[in-house]
């Protein structure tokens, strides 16, 4: 769908090609959860890119091989408390960190990247959706992060989405999921639908905001972090999982609204492009990130958590250390 013009650069358009041509013809393979020094990496999102040298390895650090440091000089992979770890070059293909990542598990509100990228498919940015009572009550009845919507005040998808991604407001993607399921039961069949169609086969929705009812669902740090890849390659959504604060003036059909990203990373860390936080109980802290790194867009996710905190750190020592694992790519 049309976007504002907003085009890809030439590097992300070819890294697209690439990931996409290789979605198409591979199958997903779960990494193991633990690998001798010379087992071969597990497969990336979508597959083993053409560009994965074919002698990568992973260390006994599950460490994606790279030839832009020497071995005898590589910093250990920093410690990632949580239950659950995926860290990988999106440009490459190498897999810097492989911890858990095909173990199922529920991830709170990271559902709600699938949900914007519904969302995106089957709306108009300037479709207006009413918000009714139900949605403001969904929100507070669970306890849920929201976007202080109100009853009667009616937003542009446009303005929800940011909504969804920046506050996690369940009042938000209760609204849309009942304009453009619609109903929460069709919606969720579309969001499993296009799971599939991605290849996240230990992904399954129970509902569009990770919620624990009717029931929190499941998915892999390995799959979360195959849909963060694919939906930061919308530009829309890419720009919108990196912006810090959004402000909707206030009009004659809703209040004014100022919305601030929850993910710590935007603003503190170089390069950081997303893209969504979640929590519950049962889920611990969760994080999706990504960052640009000398040309590379470097994509986790950390699972698990059990201080809020600690997994932004976390993510800024990985994004850090793989870094450094890599060398700039030739400008095009």
């Amino acid at each position: 769908m049309h976007h504002g013009g907003t085009r890809l650069t030439a590097r992300a358009a070819l890294v697209t090609t690439v990931a996409l041509t290789t979605l198409a013809t591979l199958s997903p393979v779960s990494p193991a959860p633990a690998l001798a020094a010379t087992a071969p990496a597990p497969a990336p999102p979508g597959g083993a890119p053409a560009r994965v040298p074919a002698a990568a390895t992973v260390t006994s650090a599950l460490i994606g091989a790279s030839t832009a440091t020497p071995a005898t000089e590589r910093r250990a992979v920093p410690s990632v408390p949580g239950r659950a770890a995926y860290l990988y070059d999106a440009s490459t293909g190498t897999v810097h960190l492989s911890r858990q990542a095909g173990k199922r598990m529920p991830v709170a509100s990271l559902t709600k990247i699938m949900t914007a990228y519904v969302v995106l498919r089957e709306a108009k940015l300037d479709d207006t959706v009413t918000i009714q009572a139900a949605d403001v009550r969904h929100a507070a009845a669970n306890g849920a992060t929201h976007a202080s919507l109100r009853a009667g005040e009616r937003l542009t998808v446009r303005d929800l989405l940011y909504a969804v991604m920046l506050p996690s407001g369940a009042d938000a993607s209760h609204a849309l999921a009942r304009v453009y399921g619609p109903g929460d039961t069709k919606f969720v069949a579309k969001m499993n639908a296009t799971a599939r169609s991605m290849g996240l086969v230990d992904t399954r929705y129970a509902n569009p905001d990770g919620l624990p009812k009717p029931g929190p669902g499941h998915s892999t740090a390995l799959d979360q972090a195959k849909l963060a890849d694919l939906a930061l390659r919308d530009p829309l959504l890419r720009i919108i999982a990196s912006t810090r604060r959004h402000v909707v003036a206030k009009s004659k059909v809703h209040r004014a609204h100022s919305w601030t990203n929850s993910n710590k990373l935007l603003g503190t860390t170089p390069g950081a492009t997303g893209l969504k936080t979640g929590y519950t109980s049962a889920a611990g802290y969760c994080l999706s990130f990504a960052a640009e790194r000398d040309g590379h867009l470097l994509v986790g996710v950390i699972l698990g958590e059990s201080n809020a905190d600690r997994r932004f750190q976390s993510a800024r020592r990985l994004l850090d250390w793989a870094g450094e694992q890599t060398a700039p790519l030739p400008e095009l």
